[in-house]
């Protein structure tokens, strides 16, 4: 039996005001954006969402879990999971998932931190934790599962795996700053990123005979 309307509501509310709360921090960035701005956008009293959220922070940390915390569970799943040799990992469900970046509601949050990161620091580190350092440990598992089968020699990226993802950011900020000048086609530059570090991880042909 479907639920009364209003229980559903109810239960849909901190995500409308997540919803809400990206929109407003978006036009406003996060040290403008009032409390205000985003009850009235979700449709609901500032007392209303105060039950939901008490501080502005919350609310930020609600987005990062509404809309980038999801992604990084989906790739920390599946590299978890995969049965997939690692190349094959990284030309499949690791391309796949930076391809939706650039244009998906996470690069929102990832401006405002670049802009306002500095300035919030406990925001900054809920960031940290519950992003940057999951995704980092699920890519550091990826490349050591190529070292350890044979398909990757050992290279400072299982040190850095920053180096896999940074063209993210910088597809992020060229969009933003100069996009209007030359719009970055992202697959194609993301699909040539993947194949510069393959080609860097790769065991080499002639390892054997240097050896």
């Amino acid at each position: 039996m479907p639920e009364p309307r209003f229980q559903r509501r109810k239960l849909d509310r901190p995500a409308e005001i997540a919803e809400a709360a990206l929109e407003a921090f978006a036009e406003n960035g996060y040290a403008a954006t009032r409390v205000d701005d985003v009850a009235k956008r979700a449709g609901v009293s500032k007392g209303l969402l105060y039950l939901y959220f008490k501080t502005k922070e919350e609310l930020f940390k609600a987005v990062i879990r509404s809309f980038v915390v999801p992604k990084i569970e989906q790739i920390a799943i599946a590299v978890d999971k995969s049965d997939l040799g690692a190349e094959e990992f990284f030309r499949g469900p690791f391309l796949s998932f930076i391809k939706t970046l650039p244009n998906s509601r996470a690069r929102v949050v990832v401006r405002l931190m670049i802009a306002e990161g500095p300035r919030h620091p406990d925001l900054t580190a809920f960031y940290w934790e519950n992003v940057v350092s999951r995704g980092l440990d699920a890519l550091r598992k990826i490349v050591a599962r190529g070292v350890r089968n044979g398909e990757f020699r050992a290279t400072a990226i299982e040190e850095y795996p920053q180096l896999l993802v940074s063209p993210v950011i910088l597809a992020l900020i060229w969009n933003l700053l100069f996009g209007e000048m030359e719009k970055l086609n992202t697959d194609r530059f993301l699909e040539t990123h993947v194949d510069a570090m393959l080609d860097h991880l790769r065991v080499r042909a002639d390892a054997g005979a240097n050896s």
